[in-house]
């Protein structure tokens, strides 16, 4: 996994809320065995018209960024990964919205994209200052988001400290538990 630690990117803004996970990646692109090729079908039915054109007002085919600012309740629906993986692929790093589903919150965090969950206040001012598009700063360390309107805005936001440390040194969980192999070979030395 890659490290995280800041970013600073343009936005892509997508206002709708109850995003789910199905028109993240529809089921019939799950066919797939590896996390490569995911973001070419992401929001597949949103961005391409049936004879697979692009949809010019669909915003991500006019917007690029590494963050991703979406309605309340992101990530809802079945517990697929693959909507992380599509996302990752893709080129987001970050999701901001003010609620995101549980499984997919796990889920993108444990495939490298952080999911800040903002005060819906925040997430409102984001949406009402998207036409100038500010460059927002996503920082792990801190547990910050910001952006400059005619000052600079901010919030803090929760992630567990376990999840943070992994990302942080670009480790999955099976990473984390190699690294602790010494530990974990001495207490159980002790317990004999």
């Amino acid at each position: 996994m890659e490290k995280f630690n800041t970013i600073r990117s343009k936005a892509v803004f997508l206002s709708l809320e109850n995003i789910d996970t199905d028109q993240i990646i529809p089921a019939r692109f799950l066919k797939s065995t590896t996390r490569d090729g995911f973001g070419e079908n992401l929001f597949r039915d949103w961005r391409f018209n049936p004879d697979g054109s692009k949809k010019q007002d669909f915003v991500l085919n006019n917007e690029e960024g590494s963050i991703l600012i979406a309605g309340r309740n992101f990530g809802c629906g079945s517990s697929r990964e693959h909507a992380a993986w599509a996302l990752f692929d893709y080129g987001f790093r970050v999701i901001i919205s003010s609620f995101f589903a549980d499984i997919f919150k796990n889920n993108a965090l444990n495939n490298g994209l952080l999911p800040v969950q903002v005060p819906e206040e925040f997430l409102n001012g984001l949406f009402n200052n998207h036409t100038s598009n500010p460059q927002l700063k996503v920082d792990l360390v801190s547990q910050s988001v910001s952006y400059q309107n005619q000052d600079v805005v901010s919030t803090k936001f929760e992630i567990s400290p376990y999840k943070k440390h992994c990302m942080l040194k670009g480790l999955t969980d099976f990473d984390f538990l190699v690294s602790q192999r010494k530990a974990i070979e001495l207490f159980e030395s002790e317990r004999a």
